[in-house]
């Protein structure tokens, strides 16, 4: 559907009256130079789309991808409209889980078209904002991409931040004394971050471009605001490889400690049944009833063959014990 539909002229809002679904109205309306119209849309259908592409005569290859999304971070040109794709990304503390989406955005020198799929980072709010910031609104469309470019990788970051929360309870789960069974957790958060670096690494280049300020469509004045967001992106990026060496570090430490209390266990087992096997033996012994055994007419033989078992297996106890098996 279409969420909203506006003029902007000078940095500032302008009012049009028509309803914001008369796409035709509001782009005839940007007389003046410097004018420019955003139309954002929501996982529009392709009736929808078709008709903002008919237009603002927007490339057919690029409308398929903005139709059915899924695709990697990207920027593409065609003729004189910039393609940019973003990944939105949002975490679901409860399962652990990265979820992402799409946004679309749609260049030309002025008009600009968004077309969001998924929950994640609603760029409504992002439009109030930059309507707030007259000076930077001002650039035109490229003040829009820097928006819309600021919000996403700022929601990057609350992604990386929430996941590094999860990585911290992971070491400490793995180097607690509590024994944990941590490597289904510690393989779907590498799973996540696997998701995160998808969406995060190739928007690397273009954020890298637009700050150089080389990118024809893009204006020159707002590649400071570009490079800020290009920093962002490149310590989100080094916090995804940081995440993942840590969680692979817990990794290897739980293999290498469940070893070691396999190790215990085995060491305990030993230890008890040679604990056993002591009165085992002596009872075997004493169980042959051979006739010429003289112990077998002692009259104190049963009690002390039950003392020397007894002392046999306390000496045994306190050995393991000294020695760390215990």
């Amino acid at each position: 559907m279409i969420i909203d539909n506006a003029l902007y002229r000078a940095g500032v809002r302008v009012p049009v009256e028509c309803d914001k679904d008369d796409l035709k109205a509001v782009r005839d309306a940007a007389s003046t130079d410097g004018d420019f119209a955003w139309v954002g849309l929501h996982e529009p259908s392709a009736v929808e789309l078709d008709e903002v592409s008919k237009l603002y005569e927007l490339h057919p290859l690029a409308v398929e991808d903005a139709l059915h999304a899924h695709q990697r971070p990207k920027l593409e040109r065609y003729d004189d409209v910039l393609f940019l794709v973003l990944k939105t990304l949002w975490y679901v503390d409860e399962r652990d889980a990265v979820e992402t989406g799409e946004i679309n955005l749609f260049l030309g020198r002025n008009f600009v078209v968004s077309v969001r799929h998924g929950k994640g980072t609603e760029l409504h709010s992002a439009r109030l904002d930059l309507e707030q910031k007259t000076q930077i609104l001002d650039h035109g469309p490229s003040a829009v991409v820097y928006a819309i470019c600021d919000r996403v990788v700022d929601g990057y970051e609350e992604v990386a931040a929430a996941v590094e929360v999860d990585v911290d309870e992971v070491e400490e789960s793995v180097f607690s004394p509590v024994r944990s069974d941590d490597s289904a957790r510690i393989y779907v958060l590498k799973r996540e971050l696997a998701e995160m670096r998808r969406a995060v690494n190739p928007l690397r280049e273009p954020m890298k471009r637009f700050a150089s300020g080389t990118v024809e469509g893009i204006a020159q004045e707002a590649a400071p605001f570009f490079r800020d967001v290009a920093d962002h992106v490149v310590r989100v990026s080094e916090t995804i490889e940081s995440l993942d060496s840590l969680l692979s570090a817990a990794f290897d430490a739980h293999l290498a400690r469940i070893s070691v209390q396999q190790n215990n266990d085995v060491r305990k087992i030993s230890a008890w049944v040679a604990i056993a096997a002591v009165g085992t033996l002596i009872a075997g012994v004493y169980g042959m009833n051979f006739d010429n055994m003289p112990e077998l007419h002692w009259e104190y033989g049963y009690f002390i063959v039950l003392a020397v078992m007894l002392l046999a297996s306390v000496g045994l106890y306190r050995l393991f014990k000294k020695s760390g098996w215990l």
